[in-house]
């Protein structure tokens, strides 16, 4: 059943419990034995409860009957931080449609505590969906392979026994709450500017720059009142209010602060693209920073004390040991047809002057047209194998072959132009997505760099591997440079595996604070229209 059709029923069977007659009050409330019998008849009964309930009635049996866990919900105040936070979801960069707060409100109101069947009834109401939320915070609202076929992460699970018990330990929910959600840095930084875009969208004030002449540093233009008056809002700009048209040094530094969290060039001149940039409105901001805080969601609850963290979007690599980025670089991505996937493995192995082995797509649409017209094309750089067997050139009848029919292998030798460069780093996973050096060296030059085949290319390999091998027994920088120099392809196996993490974030903390990337894939397309059932504007 979709979940607005379960919400509505939830609604309703609220609704219904309400409408029920109220015992006749009394100044005491129903002992803890009678509340704890009607849990009992209730978990133990033949009827299907209320869906949120039925879904974690497992859990909730084994916290109230096996461990005679904590009536939790035996106030009103309690009630009330549940059901605040819950109105306030968006905070959180959950919908708060999805949770029925003013049923539970009423149902907090119109609490008779007095009656054991309806405090017990109130005391797993509450609870399922202190549950609900906690599972939307902690693991996100949609299982991530169903969003997109190129996000390879499994839903997370939570342990719902575990988050009871740990409910009864803290007399706030709310509070509790926050505990539960990801402590991941991008979250959080996330989580704390999407309430300023709340507030700028709630407040009506659209950003409307106009188009014009590109104005350079020291130029005046009348728009450049607006342009101050912005960032000063985004906190890019930090000099004095002024309605000045001049482009002052103070605004200059400002616009490229802004230019560099957007992923623009940032040389400090206002043109088309820092126009529309400036003129993306709040409530767009505001949905692509909850449409990250979702995919950060999905990662593991711990990333590892030292980790790779490879951003699609932003086109950049960050080195992290023990909470701190050790090293970032940029990095050329997949292109759009060739998408670089998400997901996440562990490195174990690099390759000093490693081969290449061509994927067959490339072998049989790029390489063997070519081979066709020239049979010997690639003889001088190439090893062909036949059925995994080393082959001549001499005598293949390329003409004879193509897709479908095509038992060769191609294999790179070791050279300045090994598509793979002097150094490879590898995770195996069955996508065959590595991270390598290139010869292109000239494509790290671009602001938008998606041109790869998948992989992912390093603008600074050399010291990445003099980061990883070097700090391993036998080996140093001098050591790493000699074999480099041999043109002898050489394993070095890290003793420890590395985490390495895939991820497309168009929102997430960088060293100027929050930073924005361009929806280069359509990813956040897709996710929105997951969850809001409807694409960006």
């Amino acid at each position: 059943m979709p979940r607005r059709h379960c919400i509505r029923l939830v609604h309703l069977l609220l609704a219904l419990v309400l409408m029920l007659p109220l015992a006749a009050r009394t100044a005491m409330a129903a002992s803890e034995v009678e509340v704890r019998a009607a849990l009992a008849d209730m978990l133990n009964g033949p009827d299907r409860l209320a869906l949120p309930i039925e879904r974690i009635r497992p859990a909730l049996k084994a916290y109230y009957l096996g461990n005679k866990g904590a009536l939790y919900w035996s106030d009103t105040a309690r009630m009330d931080k549940l059901v605040t936070r819950l109105k306030q979801a968006e905070s959180d960069g959950l919908n708060p449609a999805d949770y029925p707060a003013d049923q539970l409100a009423e149902l907090r109101d119109t609490m008779d505590f007095a009656d054991a069947w309806r405090a017990a009834e109130a005391e797993l109401y509450f609870d399922a969906f202190l549950v609900a939320y906690a599972a939307d915070l902690k693991i996100g609202r949609i299982a991530p392979q169903k969003v997109d076929p190129h996000l390879f992460r499994n839903r997370k699970t939570i342990d719902v026994l575990r988050l009871l018990g740990g409910m009864a330990k803290q007399p706030d929910p709310s509070a509790y709450l926050t505990t539960v959600e990801p402590k991941n840095p991008h979250y959080q930084a996330l989580k704390k500017i999407l309430r300023a875009y709340m507030r700028l969208d709630q407040s009506g004030s659209n950003p409307s720059i106009a188009a014009g002449a590109t104005v350079k540093p020291g130029g005046s233009d009348p728009r450049m009142a607006q342009v101050r008056a912005l960032l000063a809002m985004t906190g890019d700009y930090v000099g004095p209010p002024s309605a000045s048209p001049v482009y002052d040094a103070a605004l200059v530094k400002g616009v490229t602060a802004f230019q560099a969290r957007h992923g623009l060039e940032a040389k400090g001149l206002i043109g088309k693209q820092t126009i529309l940039a400036l003129n993306v409105p709040p409530a767009e901001r505001k949905r692509q920073i909850i449409l990250n805080m979702e995919r950060w969601r999905w990662l593991p609850d711990n990333l590892g004390d030292e980790h790779v963290l490879v951003n699609i979007a932003g086109y950049e690599l960050d080195w992290v040991q023990n909470g701190q980025i050790a090293d970032t670089m940029n990095v050329v991505v997949g292109a759009v047809a060739t998408q670089t996937p998400e997901f996440s493995d562990q490195m174990e192995y690099v390759d000093l002057n490693p081969t290449w082995t061509v994927p067959y797509t490339i072998a049989t649409k790029e390489m063997l047209p070519k081979l066709k017209a020239n049979p010997f094309a690639y003889a001088a750089e190439y090893e062909v194998f036949v059925n995994g067997k080393l082959a001549n050139w001499a005598g293949i009848n390329w003409a004879a072959y193509g897709p479908g029919n095509f038992p060769f292998t191609f294999r790179q030798k070791p050279g300045p132009t090994n598509a793979l460069g002097r150094v490879k780093f590898m995770f195996p996973n069955a996508h065959n997505i590595y991270l390598h050096d290139t010869p292109a060296r000239d494509k790290f030059a671009f602001t938008t760099r998606a041109f790869s085949h998948g992989c992912i290319r390093l603008s600074r390999p050399i010291d990445f591997a003099y980061d990883l091998i070097a700090r391993l027994p036998g080996w140093s920088v001098e050591r790493i440079d000699a074999v480099l120099a041999s043109g002898v392809t050489t394993r070095v196996t890290l003793p420890t595996p590395i985490p390495v993490h895939l991820v497309y974030a168009t929102a997430f903390k960088g060293e100027r604070g929050v930073e924005f990337r361009p929806d280069i894939y359509g990813r956040d397309r897709k996710l929105s229209l997951a969850l809001f059932g409807r694409s960006p504007s």
